[in-house]
């Protein structure tokens, strides 16, 4: 009878053995996947960012000659051909700085990460765990008999 337990035990060892193998390499296939989709939104949405800014920089640029020229008319004549360009080169830097550094924090490492494959492997951690637990209770509970 021993030796019908030992090969049952053999037996689930090697399962277990072959299936955290399949398991690792179904999550190392999910991980590729996913970058690659990662990959591919990042290139996209830089590409975007490149075109939409290049065309909204030639419209700014006509919007805001507009604006100074509106602007010179209001100022005294003798501050305004350089108050005017200087008062609105200031509100332009101040808002792209603020664009720029949200464009920054979307491009952070954590809004990059594979998050569905980190919890993927997170579960699998805890189940390996728990199934390694129950396996050691079962072990002892049959060295006692």
């Amino acid at each position: 009878m021993q030796v019908k337990e030992d090969r049952s035990l053999l037996s689930l060892i090697s399962d277990l053995t072959q299936e955290t193998y399949t398991l690792v390499r179904k999550e190392v296939a999910l991980a590729k996947a996913e970058m690659s989709q990662k990959v591919s939104q990042l290139g996209s949405g830089v590409a975007s960012i490149a075109i939409g800014g290049a065309v909204a920089f030639a419209g700014m640029l006509v919007l805001l000659d507009a604006v100074v020229a509106k602007l010179t008319e209001v100022l005294p004549a003798d501050m305004a051909a350089w108050l005017s360009p200087l008062i609105i080169g200031a509100i332009v830097a101040i808002i792209g700085l603020i664009m720029l550094m949200k464009g920054k924090s979307n491009l952070e490492a954590q809004n990059l990460m594979p998050q569905r494959t980190l919890n993927s492997l997170q579960r699998d951690k805890d189940l390996a765990k728990e199934h390694k637990d129950m396996a050691r209770e079962q072990f002892a509970k049959e060295q006692t008999r």
